[in-house]
């Protein structure tokens, strides 16, 4: 497995972590990080999403689908800027910005480890 694999099949089980606790005991989570309780569906269909983003990623993973770790990186980064958004129209507090720090670290990660593996992969051809 490579490294940008690794990476984004980490991610994957994060995702999964999170979707299935979106779905199944939301108000669990979201209130241990002081959000308000909801007995909306909306947060279940948020976990059903997340669930299947992270059914994507670790299918790109066992394929070792680069363009997707690529495309992933730009999307997971981009992630922050939307909550960032949301905090400054003061439509959630601050504290979802944990949530979007995490997929931006991810996504840094994934861009180190697939220029790390992009590296590993010229030496070995240099050496061929």
């Amino acid at each position: 497995m490579s490294k940008a694999a690794r990476s984004l099949f980490i991610f994957g089980i994060y995702l999964v972590a999170l979707g299935l606790f979106l779905l199944i005991a939301p108000n669990t989570l979201i209130t241990l990080f002081g959000l308000p309780e909801t007995h909306d569906v909306w947060i279940r269909v948020v976990g059903m999403l997340v669930a299947l983003l992270a059914y994507y990623n670790i299918q790109a993973v066992r394929r070792e689908l680069t363009d997707y770790f690529r495309w992933s990186v730009v999307a997971r980064a981009t992630v922050i800027v939307f909550f960032a958004g949301f905090v400054l129209a003061d439509l959630v507090k601050p504290i979802l910005l944990l949530f979007g720090g995490v997929d931006l670290a991810a996504a840094v990660w994934t861009h180190f480890a697939l220029r790390s593996d992009a590296k590993a992969s010229a030496k070995r051809g240099a050496e061929g």
